[in-house]
């Protein structure tokens, strides 16, 4: 585990800056899941067509994947804390956009602001390492990594009983009520960060990145829709090959890159940056899949013809199971080491995948699946934030944290696409009505399965070396020594 600060502050206030902390991470997750109910209805609420209604979620994603290495190398220089409250302010601004929104332009604007807002999760985690003692990082760090996962299996069906009931603007209101809270209690109980930076922002360097990955996640995100032989989307992939080449060249010329990349090269943080990919991968394979699953008529043979809420109620307790692996996890990585915990945590999520293939036929059985997955994304997830900053001096924490939580969103959008062009594929017809194929939804379970068998190799890659001493800070010209996971065999 990275040396934490050294806190004066009374385990109550220090339990107070987790709650908080966390708290602001939860309403983050919540506000991405929040608008999966009404996504079927956006056409007819908001006179659109559905691939024009895509963009309210197109947008989210594109708008997190560049706000948030921004905010990230933000927080370093200028303040955490700072940017923190700063991406608060964009998600309540995002939400009231869209909650007055009438028509798809001000709905879509909203979507995006809410985006920019991603960025809290690494931003709390970084706080954490500089404000918290050492013997409370590991837990902490855990359960600020898992509130992504524990928002979103809240956040369905929280959604689903307010838009059963409501008008579809109280999502929103609701949306950015909470967003105001969380901002408040950060200021009132967060301090600032006493690490900081400095220094020149590298703005070439964030337009740079900013254009390859949305050209990426573009082709990613709507590959489906535009065909993934058609021009537009091998356009779009190409150009970000070329777009991410020439900026990683400038990067690593640039005397203040926005992303250090030779500190990302390191072993310990470039595979565990992949393997971050992957987990996110099975992570949103669930969420995709299951819902569905359990919302197809019975008659089909394999669905279970559940309502929405029933659905989310359903994915609620791999919520519940995340937040109570996040000191599990923390002590698993002190007795064995970080490494450990992220590879038992890869296993979890694969078995539970493979008990789902061969259970889907009852309620309870989804429960237990959804248990188990989040149990092993609760180990996997938390163990992550220990290995990064266990290889970054504490000036570039942020920064680093931020590059992690990309990397998962982009295993998430490749989850998206590759579950819809597997259930669009395997297909039957039901009543005139083309639906997914029970095989196609067993295949889609497979893969991501698969997906977290694939991080179980890239974390047995992860070095194992104990060190102990902390990661050391990086002067201004010279770059800062490899440091293995400190709590590593």
């Amino acid at each position: 585990m990275p040396q934490a600060h050294t806190s004066s502050a009374s385990p109550s206030r220090t339990n107070a800056y987790v709650a908080v902390l966390a708290f602001s991470g939860i309403v983050i997750s919540l506000m991405q899941s929040l608008v999966i109910p009404i996504v079927p209805e956006l056409p007819n609420l908001v006179h659109a067509s559905p691939s024009d209604t895509a963009w309210a979620v197109t947008a989210t994603l594109l708008a997190a994947a560049v706000a948030t290495p921004i905010t990230g190398r933000l927080g370093d220089m200028l303040g955490k804390r700072r940017m923190l409250l700063a991406s608060l302010v964009m998600m309540v601004a995002g939400s009231f956009t869209a909650a007055l929104a009438d028509s798809l332009t001000p709905l879509i604007v909203g979507r995006a602001l809410q985006g920019m807002a991603v960025g809290v999760i690494p931003l709390g985690i970084s706080i954490m390492r500089d404000l918290l003692p050492a013997e409370r990082l590991g837990s902490a760090t855990a359960l600020m990594s898992a509130s992504l996962g524990v928002g979103a299996a809240f956040g369905l069906p929280a959604a689903a009983v307010i838009a059963e009931h409501f008008n579809w603007h109280v999502l929103f209101w609701s949306a950015g009520t909470v967003g105001i809270v969380a901002g408040l209690l950060v200021v009132a109980v967060v301090p600032e960060s006493p690490q900081r930076t400095g220094g020149r922002f590298d703005l070439l360097g964030a337009v740079g990145l900013a254009v390859g990955l949305v050209c990426l996640l573009l082709a990613i995100s709507k590959g489906t829709d535009w065909g993934w032989a058609g021009g537009t989307t091998l356009g779009l992939f190409a150009a970000s090959a070329v777009v991410l080449l020439i900026w990683g060249i400038y990067e690593l010329r640039t005397e203040a890159p926005l992303v250090d990349l030779r500190t990302t090269a390191r072993r310990q943080v470039l595979f565990t940056n992949l393997a971050s990919i992957a987990v996110g991968f099975s992570m949103l394979s669930l969420l995709l899949i299951l819902p569905q699953l359990l919302q197809l008529p019975e008659q089909t043979g394999y669905g279970l013809g559940s309502s929405l809420l029933t659905a989310g109620l359903v994915m609620a307790p791999m919520g519940l199971v995340m937040m109570a692996t996040a000191p599990v996890s923390a002590a698993v990585s002190r007795a064995r080491g970080s490494k450990t915990t992220l590879l038992i945590g890869t296993l979890i999520i694969a078995a539970g995948f493979a008990i789902n293939i061969a259970l889907m036929a009852q309620l309870w059985q989804f429960v237990l699946v959804a248990c188990i997955v989040g149990a092993g994304i609760g180990f996997a997830f938390g163990s992550m934030p220990a290995l990064v900053m266990g290889a970054v001096p504490a000036s570039e924490s942020a920064a680093a944290n931020s590059l992690n939580n990309l990397m998962r969103a982009i295993g998430s959008s490749t989850a998206s696409a590759v579950a819809g062009v597997v259930l669009s594929q395997m297909t039957t017809t039901f009543d005139t009505t083309v639906l997914p194929s029970e095989s196609g939804f067993k295949t889609a379970m497979a893969i991501a399965g698969a997906s977290a068998l694939l991080a179980f190799v890239l974390g047995t890659f992860i070095p194992s070396q104990r060190a102990t001493a902390p990661a050391p800070e990086k002067a201004p010209d010279s770059a800062p020594e490899p440091v293995a996971d400190a709590t590593a065999d």
